[in-house]
């Protein structure tokens, strides 16, 4: 980055913080907002700063807020006693494009992670259990990642929520839409497999 001004440069490291932001990125990114007047970098920095300042955790769910409670969950429209159990706000985005699920969302904000120091207490999932008891929740489905985190999470709240008699699910995972046998992974394969459905 040399030959750049320090407040270019400072503006690029910033950026490349970013999750999916490389270096070249970054500096496409500055050069935007360089190229932008004054009053639209000020909107930028604004809608930054409104985001940090207005945005939190629903006190029911933990998803994205503007206020106490979701739009999610201050919809009558949902269906309440079905609860899909995620481990990040984004993670909801995700499941409402599909556009297919009306019931209502947990965020556990996280996964288990023992090599990080992350396990049951630095989650949402006291919060989890208490809202299965208390809103007669009926049916659980597990939608956390397919990954050593997100399946150790999931087989965690499997064995912790069996007793509250809920029905489980897992969501399937295995061959995307569109995509030939020959080129999928065996671990990929194995899970279409183990998610068949009786036709």
């Amino acid at each position: 980055m040399k030959g750049l001004p320090d407040s270019m440069r400072a503006l690029i490291a910033e950026f490349a913080k970013m999750p999916g932001i490389g270096l070249k990125s970054a500096q496409r990114l500055a050069f935007y907002v360089l190229t932008k007047s004054p009053d639209e970098a000020k909107k930028l920095s604004e809608a930054i700063l409104k985001l940090k300042n207005t945005v939190k955790f629903c006190r029911i769910c933990n998803n994205l807020s503007d206020g106490d409670i979701c739009d999610i969950c201050s919809n009558p429209a949902r269906d309440k006693s079905v609860l899909c159990v995620v481990e990040k706000p984004s993670d909801v985005v995700s499941v409402e494009k599909m556009g297919h699920f009306n019931g209502i969302y947990h965020v556990l904000l996280g996964s288990l992670s023992p090599l990080d120091g992350v396990g049951p207490d630095d989650l949402k999932i006291d919060e989890l259990t208490k809202r299965i008891k208390k809103e007669k929740i009926k049916e659980v489905i597990i939608a956390t990642d397919s990954n050593t985190e997100g399946d150790a999470t999931a087989l965690y709240l499997i064995r912790l929520l069996k007793p509250l008699g809920v029905k489980l699910y897992r969501i399937s995972y295995g061959i995307p839409v569109g995509s030939n046998l020959e080129y999928a992974d065996q671990a990929t394969l194995y899970r279409a497999f183990e998610g068949k459905k009786e036709v």
